[in-house]
Formats: C-alpha cells, sequence, structure tokens
C-alpha cells in the first residue's frame, strides 16, 4: 500500500484538499483509504445507543455493521498506536491518503499553508518533524521542494502518483 501524509496548521484547507485528491484518483479507478489524525477525542457512538451501551459495559471493540457500510471501534487503554500500525489495520488498497501524523516519518508528507507566513516555514522547518516532500499554498514561497496551488488537485494528484512510484 502507497501511503502520503498531508500536514498543516488548522484551517489551512488540508481535509479540502484530501476530498478532491480522493476524487481525482477515484476517477483514475485508484481504491483509496484517508487516516485522520484528531488531537481531541472523538465519539462515532451516542448514549443510549446500543453500540454505545457495549463499549460502556467493557467490550474492547465493538463492530456496527449495516446495509451501506461497517464500522469498528477500539478502546485505547494505554498509548496512542503509531501511523504504520493504523495502516495495518486498513483493507488493502492502492493508495492511502493521511491527514495528520506530522512527527511521523515513515511516510512522505505535503505541508499545506494557508499563506506563505514565514512563522510556517519555521514550523515546518523544524528538526522533530520531517521535511515535506511538496509544498501546497497560493503564495510564492523560497523553499527548496515543489510547490503547487491549492486549486491545481491534477498537478498535486501527478505529482503524488510520480513520487510514489505509481506511474
Amino acid at each position: 500500500m502507497k501511503a502520503i501524509g498531508f500536514v498543516g496548521h488548522s484551517g489551512a484547507g488540508k481535509t479540502t484538499l484530501i476530498e478532491r485528491l480522493i476524487g481525482r484518483f477515484a476517477q483514475r479507478g485508484l481504491s483509496v483509504s484517508a487516516v485522520k489524525h484528531t488531537h481531541q477525542g472523538f465519539d462515532l457512538d451516542r448514549p443510549g445507543k446500543d453500540s454505545f451501551r457495549l463499549r460502556a459495559a467493557g467490550a474492547g471493540q465493538v463492530l456496527i455493521a449495516g446495509p451501506q457500510r461497517w464500522a469498528l471501534t477500539t478502546e485505547l487503554h494505554g498509548a496512542e498506536p503509531g501511523l504504520q500500525r493504523l495502516l495495518a489495520e486498513l483493507a488493502p488498497c492502492d493508495l492511502v491518503l493521511v491527514e495528520g501524523f506530522r512527527r511521523d516519518g515513515s511516510i512522505p508528507h505535503i505541508e499545506v499553508r494557508a499563506t506563505a507566513d514565514s512563522s510556517a516555514a519555521a514550523h515546518s522547518a523544524q528538526a522533530d518533524h520531517p521535511r515535506p516532500v511538496a509544498l501546497v499554498c497560493d503564495d510564492p514561497v523560497d523553499e527548496a521542494v515543489p510547490r503547487f496551488a491549492r486549486d491545481d488537485v491534477e498537478a498535486i494528484a501527478a505529482f503524488i502518483v510520480r513520487h510514489l512510484g505509481m506511474a
């Protein structure tokens, strides 16, 4: 499975870009999955629903299945799993687009910026963050990686295919 990440500050447009890329890759006949990291907790269940009650009773995993989709929730009782562990949970596909996991250097990532401000450039250059393989930003920047305008989804998709050796 090939994977590429998208990192950037909140509100930079990462999710919108990934959404558009998924559509573009699907049009090309590729099977695509997505992984999204969140710093806040989340819950797919609602109090009172059967799946919520089963999890609250102590089930480590609850699988909910219906005619259109299924979802598996897993309770974490310790450290957050790393990206490679999460990728291993996905069904085989051609490409995984990952949002977040900035510090994980196991896959290449593209940085998405709302503007080309110097604080964003300094943030991406920090030693604990792997260097991005490309930048998505509408403003001109002086960086040593390819830069794409956020609306140039076709060029970004072509870059990903080339960079990951999928051509």
